[in-house]
């Protein structure tokens, strides 16, 4: 972190489906709300001009070069070799260089993956990253871990990510005590794929010790729209399909809603008043207003947005770059992780 306390967070502007002056239209929204100082790393003839084009002018916000873009079609292990002067590579090595607290990207996940590994390596005592996503549910707030980082885990890697989770929803979300959920398709400890049986027999047992973490059992998928966890631990592979499905399920209701509400001429009149309340409901479901979700397990603070974001989303990911900066996350992943005794050897699980 700055010895200033002053935030310092890379961006990478080249990455994204809306292109970089939507980028960086995103940073200037959030450099004019924010002490921080942000670098926005990318091509200056385009990112200079894109700046220019925006009022008032931030003096917090400074351009870093980087003449080279990681495609969506590029092999993410080979990227950092291929292209060092990519936006992308040149943002995780301010990171490196302790140049910047923290990185931000909308770039290709699998690269963003592969450079922060390659960069800046994992956390000692964390075997495997895990994408933390936060989802929206009826109560608030809701961690889904992993949302795809690493899709054959193990149930020491879902140990880990349930402490990794745990401790980002407690610091960073300010959710006291997290529950902590074990995804299945049912709440009996009897219930699950072979994997969800014996991790769930493995942290069935670390409660009889000393738990780094509040774990309440088996959750069933609509458990954490309802809120009924705080955090959600499954592999990668589940974890991207629960996420997914929850993005396509709400731009269905949003779709239909429009749809039913402007098919009869006689509902118009009706549609005036309740416009408040769509938009409320649609604040809620978006992934705009939360940003990004952290790469957790690597050494260094890597928040991915999702790749069409606009630029109200980028700013937020911003936001979410400066929060877990401020709250050392990464200091507490280490700390948490390197004060828990490893896992005991895994037992029989029952049902099994």
């Amino acid at each position: 972190m700055s010895s200033t306390n002053i935030m310092r967070i890379a961006v990478d502007a080249m990455g994204g489906d809306k292109g970089p002056a939507e980028v960086a239209q995103g940073v200037h929204a959030a450099a004019r709300a924010s002490n921080s100082r942000y670098l926005l790393v990318g091509d200056p003839v385009v990112l200079e001009p894109a700046l220019a084009r925006l009022a008032p002018v931030c003096a917090n916000i400074e351009i870093v070069p980087a003449l080279q873009v990681i495609e969506m079609d590029d092999p993410p292990a080979t990227a950092l070799k291929r292209k060092p002067d990519a936006s992308l590579v040149v943002a995780a090595r301010l990171v490196k260089e302790r140049k910047a607290d923290a990185l931000v990207t909308i770039a290709n996940t699998g690269a963003a993956m592969a450079v922060s590994l390659l960069s800046w390596g994992r956390i000692k005592g964390v075997d495997r990253p895990a994408i933390a996503v936060p989802l929206p549910s009826l109560k608030g707030t809701v961690v889904l871990l992993d949302a795809g980082a690493t899709v054959d885990c193990d149930p020491n890697n879902l140990y880990e990510f349930a402490i990794m989770g745990s401790i980002y929803a407690e610091q960073v979300l300010g959710i006291p005590n997290p529950r902590v959920g074990l995804v299945s398709n049912g709440e009996e400890e009897i219930k699950g794929n072979a994997l969800v049986k014996r991790t769930h027999a493995l942290l069935l047992q670390n409660l009889q010790g000393h738990a780094p973490f509040h774990f309440i059992g088996n959750v069933e998928g609509r458990d954490i729209f309802r809120g009924n966890v705080d955090v959600a631990v499954c592999d990668g592979f589940v974890g991207n399909v629960v996420l997914k499905t929850g993005e396509g399920v709400a731009e269905m209701m949003l779709q239909m809603l429009r749809e039913e509400l402007n098919s009869k001429m006689w509902m118009k009149p009706l549609v005036a008043p309740l416009r408040p309340s769509l938009r409320r409901v649609r604040t809620r479901i978006d992934y705009a207003e939360r940003g990004g979700a952290p790469l957790l397990g690597v050494n260094g603070i890597c928040i991915i947005g999702h790749g069409r974001s606009d630029h109200y989303a980028v700013a937020n990911a911003c936001r979410a770059a400066e929060r877990a900066a401020q709250h050392t996350l990464i200091e507490t992943i280490r700390q948490r992780i390197c004060d828990t005794p490893p896992p005991p050897p895994e037992p029989e699980p029952r049902g099994a």
